[in-house]
């Protein structure tokens, strides 16, 4: 957290634009929208930890359509950045995909989200410590939550982690789009980005939990 936050902090000092200069704020006015889930599209919502990561690696992956990143599970009603960083609301950091069902399927989406976070750590995610970077997948359905019971469950009897799987699935109650200024931040301040991502460790606490496999 403490890593990101600097970042953010160099970004607001360095750019003049009037969305990237805006500082987080309780106006709602600035919060993002959620795209509309089309015919032949699905949504699935994820937390892994800071959602510009999360948002650029779904990003990457063809058949998704759109991504947003938010907030959900907490008890605040429309929750801002300031709000959820004081760790006092419940809510986690978290990743509205829109993915195009003859492309993907849930299960898929679910094996991807597995292999880009560490399935074994429930305090946070890499350097970001406390509950809003906890992991979870937040179903919107019983069906979804099925698949999310059965994909962890497989993951953890396949003796590929060292550690237990410590990922809660949790019914989706409503997901709060975040600000403007965090949506697609690896691509709008790609150096502000990348060096928060390098200097988090993510990538390379990946690779170490996952190793070979």
């Amino acid at each position: 957290m403490m890593i990101r936050t600097l970042a953010l902090s160099l970004l607001l000092a360095c750019n003049s634009g009037p969305t990237e200069a805006a500082a987080p704020t309780t106006d709602k006015s600035t919060m993002a929208t959620t795209p509309p889930v089309g015919p032949g599209q699905a949504a699935a919502v994820f937390a892994g930890g800071c959602f510009w990561c999360l948002e650029s690696d779904f990003d990457k992956l063809p058949g998704v359509i759109a991504t947003t990143s938010g907030y959900a599970g907490g008890h605040l009603k429309s929750p801002t950045y300031e709000d959820v960083v004081r760790e006092d609301t419940g809510h986690q950091e978290v990743v509205h995909v829109v993915y195009d069902t003859s492309k993907l399927s849930y299960e898929a989406l679910l094996t991807y989200f597995w292999r880009h976070i560490d399935p074994t750590d429930n305090g946070g995610q890499f350097c970001d410590r406390g509950d809003s970077y906890r992991p979870l997948v937040f179903t919107a359905s019983p069906e979804q939550s099925q698949v999310a019971e059965k994909s962890k469950a497989a993951l953890a009897a396949s003796g590929v982690l060292a550690k237990p799987v410590v990922v809660e699935v949790k019914a989706l109650t409503v997901f709060y789009p975040a600000e403007v200024y965090h949506q697609d931040f690896h691509s709008k301040n790609p150096d502000h980005y990348q060096r928060y991502r390098k200097g988090c460790g993510r990538d390379a606490r990946v690779r170490a939990v996952w190793g070979g496999a």
